[in-house]
């Protein structure tokens, strides 16, 4: 698993953070010293020193997700193994990421709005439909659902993997450690 890049894709509130925190701490057991890269939080350490702007439209989230695969890139190519947690979904990082990350890995966390409303743990479901919010991912902001990640977790055709994050973890170990 060294020099390898876990990228965790999904809507806000399918369980992202959550996932990726529990497989760093797995992956941890097996000796190994995984960098966890949060998209919340470097979105927050970008904006706080002046590299991205508050814009939140396509083109701006696309240039930011661009940024964290070039820093998962300069990571990974030391030997570390990067798990980022990051919602971009956009075909134009997928590519990239394909084209420019050696042992990369694509986990989608595919949860139906229903469920991801029903969740909303930074109220951005609620704030949108206020009409507090805009460009959100999967509602007014168009992305694009992977079309070929290593692994699909699917809410509504395994739902009882999304009783615990352990669960999700034990499911993914076998299959990343096969990359």
């Amino acid at each position: 698993m060294t020099g390898q890049v876990i990228w965790i894709t999904g809507l806000s509130g399918a369980g992202k953070t959550t996932v990726a925190e529990q497989l760093a701490l797995r992956i941890g057991e097996l000796g190994l010293n995984p960098i966890l890269l949060d998209g919340d939080v470097l979105r927050d350490l970008f904006r706080n020193t002046g590299v991205i702007s508050e814009t939140y439209n396509r083109e701006a989230r696309i240039k930011l997700a661009l940024k964290y695969a070039h820093l998962c890139k300069t990571l990974s190519s030391q030997g570390f193994t990067v798990i980022i947690a990051t919602i971009s979904m956009y075909d134009e990082i997928y590519a990239w990421n394909r084209t420019n990350l050696p042992n990369y890995f694509k986990i989608y966390l595919k949860v139906p709005l229903k469920e991801l409303r029903r969740r909303d743990p930074k109220k951005i479901y609620q704030r949108y439909d206020a009409g507090d919010l805009s460009d959100v991912a999967g509602l007014d902001l168009a992305v694009d659902e992977p079309l070929e990640p290593h692994v699909i977790l699917d809410f509504e055709t395994h739902p009882s993997l999304y009783d615990s994050p352990t669960n999700i973890v034990e499911y993914l170990m076998p299959k990343l450690e096969k990359e």
